[in-house]
C-alpha cells in the first residue's frame, strides 16, 4: 500500500511530464506498422518493383538506428530534449502527409529515412526522461511508454485497412526469369499481406494509375498524430522554454512544493522534473559514453553488464522484428499453407497481444522485480517457440503461440531497461546502448533469417527463433552473473550515488 502510494505521488508531481512522453510514443508505434500492410499500393503509387520497394524498409530501419545513436546528443538539457520530441514528432506528420505525394520509390526511401531518425530519436529520448524521473521506480512507468507502441502499431493498419485497393496494377504479362520471379514473388509475401490473383510475377513497373485510396490512411494518421507536437510544445510552455512565452511565477504554491520549500537545503530535490541545466552521467549519448574518462577505473563488470543486457535486447527485439515481418510468409508457405486472407491476421494479432501485454505488465511490474519479468518473458518465448516447433502442422497452435510470444515480448525491453539502470546505479550509458543493441538487432536478424528462409524453406523460420530464444537466456544468465560480480552494490549507493539520487531517496521516504 506504501509503495503504491508512494508510485501515486511522483506520478502526480511529474504528471504532465510522463503523459506527454507516453503520448510521443504513439508517434513511434504509428510509424512502425503502417509499411507492411500499405506497401503494394505505395508499390503501385512509385510505379516500382517489389525488389526495389523493400528498400524503403531498409532505410527506415538503418535510420531508426542511427536516429537512435544521435538522440542521445539531445539529452543535457530539458529544453534540448523538449525541443527535439516535438521536432520529431512533428516530423512524422508531416512525413504521413507528404508520402501521397511520393511518386518515385528513392524518394519514398528518403522520407522514410527522415521518419527513421526521428523514431529513434523519439526511442532514446522518452526512455532517458522517465528513466532520469523515476530511476528506481521507473520500471512500472516505462512499461506504459512501451504500452502506446504497441497501441500505435495496432492503429495503425487498422486505419489504413479500409482504404487498401483491392485491385491489381501488375501488367497481365511478365516476362521475368524463373529466379528473379521466385525471389519477388517471396517477398511479395514477405512484405505484403495480400496474393495476387492473376498468377503474374511482381517484377515490372505496373502501368501508369491515378491516385489511390491510401493516400486518404496517411492523411487520417497524420491529423492523428498532429496532437502529439501540440502536447510537448504544451509541456515547453509551461516549463518556460517558449522565449514568446511571459514568465509568470503562480500565486499560490501547490502542497508539494509548500513542502520542498520548508525543506533543509541540502535535503532539496534537484527538481521535481528532469533538470534544464545539469548533466545527468547516466544518459550520455554513445559517443560521449565511450569517451568518459571516469570509466578508466570502473570494473569489467560494470562494461559487461553494458554488453549483455544489450545482446539479451539484441535478441529479443530482434525476435519481434523477425516474427511480425516473417509469420505471413510462413503460414501460407507448405505445410500449413493457410489461406492468404487468414494468414494475413496473424501479424495484426501478435501487435495486438503486445499491446495487451504491456497493459496487463503495468500493474504486474509494480508488484515483481524487473529481473523476475524478463526471466519470465524470456523463458516463454523459447518455450513457445518449442511447442511451435513441436506442432508446426497444426493452424490452431501458429495463432496460439503468435498471442503468446506477443505476450511474452511485450514487455522484455521496458524490464531489462530498469532492471539494467538499476544493477548500474544509473550510471553509465544504459539506455542509449540498450537502445541501440535492439535497433541493430530488429535490422540484422530481419535480413538474416529472410536470407535464410528463402535458401533453406519455411521450417528454417521456427529453428532460428529457438536458436534466438536459447541465446537471448544464455546472455539473460550472464548479465545475472556479471551483476552478481559487480562490486560494492550496497556500499556504492551510499558512498557515490549519481546525481539525483539522495533526492530520488528523499522523497520516497
Amino acid at each position: 500500500m506504501g509503495c503504491d502510494g508512494r508510485l501515486s505521488g511522483l506520478l502526480r508531481r511529474n504528471l504532465q511530464p510522463t503523459l506527454t512522453y507516453w503520448i510521443v510514443f504513439l508517434s513511434f508505434g504509428l510509424c512502425i506498422a503502417f509499411l507492411g500492410p500499405t506497401l503494394l499500393d505505395l508499390r503501385c503509387q512509385t510505379h516500382s518493383s517489389l525488389s526495389q520497394i523493400s528498400w524503403v524498409f531498409f532505410s527506415q530501419q538503418l535510420c531508426l538506428l542511427l536516429g537512435s545513436i544521435i538522440g542521445g546528443v539531445f539529452k543535457r538539457t530539458l529544453a534540448q530534449s523538449l525541443w527535439a520530441l516535438f521536432t520529431c514528432s512533428l516530423t512524422i506528420s508531416l512525413v504521413f502527409a507528404v508520402i501521397p505525394f511520393c511518386r518515385d520509390v528513392k524518394v519514398l526511401a528518403a522520407v522514410m529515412a527522415l521518419a527513421g531518425l526521428a523514431m529513434g530519436c523519439i526511442d532514446t529520448v522518452a526512455n532517458m526522461q522517465l528513466v532520469r524521473i523515476y530511476q528506481k521506480d521507473s520500471a512500472i512507468f516505462l512499461q506504459v511508454l512501451h504500452f502506446f507502441v504497441g497501441f500505435g502499431a495496432l492503429l495503425s493498419p487498422l486505419v489504413a485497412d479500409p482504404f487498401l485497393s483491392e485491385e491489381d496494377c501488375l501488367p497481365v504479362n511478365g516476362t521475368a526469369n524463373a529466379t528473379s520471379g521466385s525471389h519477388l514473388f517471396h517477398a511479395s509475401r514477405v512484405l505484403g499481406h495480400r496474393s495476387w490473383s492473376n498468377g503474374t510475377l511482381p517484377g515490372l513497373s505496373p502501368p501508369d494509375r491515378a491516385g489511390t485510396r491510401v493516400s486518404y490512411a496517411f492523411w487520417i494518421m497524420a491529423l492523428i498524430n498532429l496532437p502529439v507536437p501540440m502536447a510537448v510544445l504544451f509541456l515547453l510552455s509551461k516549463e518556460r522554454l517558449v522565449t514568446c512565452c511571459p514568465q509568470r511565477r503562480p500565486l499560490l504554491l501547490s502542497a508539494d512544493e509548500l513542502a520542498l520549500e520548508t525543506q533543509p537545503p541540502e535535503k532539496e530535490e534537484a527538481s521535481s522534473l528532469p533538470p534544464k541545466i545539469q548533466s545527468h552521467p547516466a544518459h550520455e549519448d554513445l559517443f560521449s559514453c565511450c569517451q568518459r574518462k571516469n570509466f578508466k577505473g570502473a570494473p569489467c563488470s560494470f562494461f559487461a553488464i553494458h554488453i549483455t543486457a544489450a545482446l539479451v535486447l539484441f535478441m529479443m527485439d530482434g525476435i519481434t522484428g523477425v516474427y511480425s515481418t516473417f509469420v505471413y510468409s510462413y503460414a501460407v508457405e507448405k505445410p500449413l499453407s493457410v489461406g492468404h486472407k487468414v494468414a494475413g491476421y496473424l501479424p495484426s494479432l501478435f501487435w495486438g497481444f503486445i499491446t495487451l501485454g504491456h497493459l496487463v505488465s503495468i500493474p504486474i511490474s509494480s508488484r515483481m522485480k524487473p529481473a523476475t519479468m524478463v526471466c519470465i518473458n524470456v523463458v516463454g518465448v523459447v518455450v513457445t517457440y518449442l511447442v511451435l516447433l513441436a506442432f508446426s502442422y497444426n493452424i490452431i497452435f501458429l495463432f496460439v503461440g503468435t498471442a503468446s510470444l506477443g505476450l511474452f515480448l511485450s514487455s522484455t525491453f521496458p524490464s531489462v531497461l530498469a532492471y539494467t539502470e538499476d544493477a548500474l546505479q544509473y550510471k553509465g550509458c544504459a539506455t542509449t546502448v540498450l537502445v541501440t543493441g535492439a535497433g541493430i538487432g530488429e535490422m540484422a536478424l530481419q535480413m538474416l533469417v529472410g536470407w535464410i528462409f528463402q535458401a533453406q524453406g519455411s521450417y528454417s523460420f521456427l529453428v532460428c527463433g529457438v536458436i534466438f530464444g536459447c541465446l537471448a537466456f544464455a546472455f539473460y544468465i550472464l548479465l545475472l552473473f556479471f551483476h552478481r560480480m559487480h562490486p560494492g552494490l550496497s556500499s556504492a549507493l551510499t558512498q557515490d550515488k549519481p546525481l539525483g539520487m539522495e533526492s530520488s531517496e528523499c522523497y520516497q521516504r
